[in-house]
């Protein structure tokens, strides 16, 4: 289906300082917050219907007000990132809570929601103009001196409406960000006490001893791979994107190809990340020598027994990733199970007490470097980030979450077209190894849907494909 062309005007960009004075004060990020991977902005996107409730009323002046008062709170995200040691590389970083604010955005749009079609998982269609900045901005360049958080309000002629929304990756991850973006929403709906959650900054547990004393060989994630130059996919390749589907069937039946004691301890993301690496693996073609990896996140917050403990509240990156590696030759001749127990050893060995502070020395003694990528298939579990319940007053938004996919991916919370709850896995691969993987993915679940043309898997239903290019946007 050909999609139309809309028209987005945008006001001149503004800065929304906290609705009340706040401290001026020089705070240090952590050693996870400030490592070279993290120096980028990550976008959100939220797609709200019209609400007859809230006909009156309009939808960037409720969030200009509230992005105020949750700035009052929150307030070194209304500073600006600066350099312990301007120009050194790795210099340490720090925020300025200078109080200038974050930029805001109004635009209005010559389109309705229904016009972009049914959005489920990214790429959201026309991201460009509904997002503040270019998605990625300022991957390749700094953070320093920049506003540090985004907002764009589009306004659909349905009366619907987009949110757009780019944070620095260094203040906050994932589940920060929510917490974050909860407390916008709340003091939008004028919820008592708000924010619920009081932020705690506690950058400190995330520091490096003194000396540094990281652990040998712990780290994987921040070694390259051996000849990392013959990779089988580069930034900008011509690739095919496809959502990959996994519900309750295509999960039985990965637990069915797993030992019983394995797959009986393996979560859903375990299972799904551990078959997509294999296949992937497979289907990218890489030689039997070449080491190849899955790397994950793992949260830090909430995990008992483990120093140092996240205080609730905290909004910085507590996080650390899991690798599983393994020849390709061993990986394709061996059973799924194989990979599911890497998978598993991975997890493990991340989650191990002192984990977590052997990191942050590592990266304080080693200049704060970036974590691998070549041969290297990178995903984040965002299933139950609620993205999609943020919730400003016009009721559950339609679409909540990443604008694009990248080369790294994530398990987002979706259905099919039967309505079925599940998991999506965008995944861009170039063309021809996109087909090997369809053709695996469908061989080895061997499930297929009642009605469905001869050999169609459950997961081959709902796919999308376009050809883009890993430049655009990315």
């Amino acid at each position: 289906m050909t999609m139309p062309t809309i028209s987005v005007r945008r006001s001149a960009p503004e800065l929304v300082a906290p609705a009340r004075p706040t401290p001026y004060e020089l705070k240090l990020l952590s050693d996870i917050d400030d490592q070279q991977g993290l120096r980028f902005y990550r976008s959100g996107i939220h797609f709200y219907r019209r609400c007859d409730a809230r006909a009156g009323d309009d939808p960037a002046a409720v969030l200009r007000e509230a992005l105020a008062e949750a700035l009052v709170h929150y307030y070194p995200i209304a500073g600006r990132i600066r350099e312990v040691t301007p120009g050194a590389t790795g210099s340490k970083l720090l925020v300025e809570c200078t109080g200038e604010g974050a930029v805001f955005v109004e635009a209005d749009a010559d389109a309705t929601l229904e016009d972009l079609g049914p959005v489920t998982a990214p790429p959201v269609p026309y991201h460009e103009q509904l997002l503040p900045e270019e998605d990625g901005a300022y991957a390749r360049a700094t953070v320093v001196g920049r506003p540090l958080l985004f907002f764009q309000v589009t306004r659909m002629r349905c009366g619907g409406f987009v949110w757009g929304l780019q944070i620095c990756h260094c203040l906050a991850d994932a589940p920060g960000a929510m917490q974050f973006l909860t407390a916008v929403t709340e003091f939008a709906r004028e919820v008592p006490g708000a924010p619920t959650v009081p932020p705690a900054w506690a950058r400190d547990i995330f520091s490096a001893r003194s000396p540094p004393r990281p652990v040998a060989g712990r780290h994987p994630e921040y070694e390259p791979v051996p000849d990392a130059e013959r990779d089988k996919i580069y930034p900008g390749d011509a690739l095919v994107h496809r959502d990959l589907f996994f519900g309750r069937q295509e999960v039985a039946a990965l637990r069915a190809l797993a030992p019983p004691e394995l797959a009986a301890k393996s979560s859903r993301f375990d299972l799904i990340a551990a078959f997509l690496w294999r296949c992937r693996a497979n289907a990218l073609g890489y030689d039997d020598g070449d080491l190849v990896r899955l790397q994950f996140v793992v949260n830090a917050r909430g995990r008992k027994g483990v120093t140092p403990a996240v205080p609730e509240g905290f909004y910085g990156n507590a996080f650390s990733h899991a690798v599983a590696e393994s020849a390709a030759g061993e990986l394709r001749r061996r059973p799924f199970g194989h990979a599911l127990l890497l998978v598993a050893n991975a997890k493990a060995r991340v989650m191990e007490d002192g984990h977590l502070q052997s990191l942050v020395d590592m990266l304080a003694a080693c200049g704060r470097p970036r974590f691998t990528v070549a041969r290297t298939y990178l995903v984040s579990d965002i299933t139950r980030s609620g993205l999609t319940d943020l919730d400003i007053g016009w009721g559950r938004g339609v679409y909540g979450g990443p604008p694009t996919a990248t080369l790294a991916t994530f398990h987002l919370a979706g259905k099919n077209d039967a309505g079925e709850d599940g998991v999506l896995v965008p995944m861009r691969l170039p063309a021809p190894a996109m087909e090997r993987l369809m053709s695996e993915v469908a061989t080895e679940l061997a499930v297929t849907r009642p009605g469905a043309p001869a050999g169609c898997s459950l997961s081959e239903i709902s796919f999308h494909q376009k050809l883009i290019q890993t430049g655009e946007s990315s």
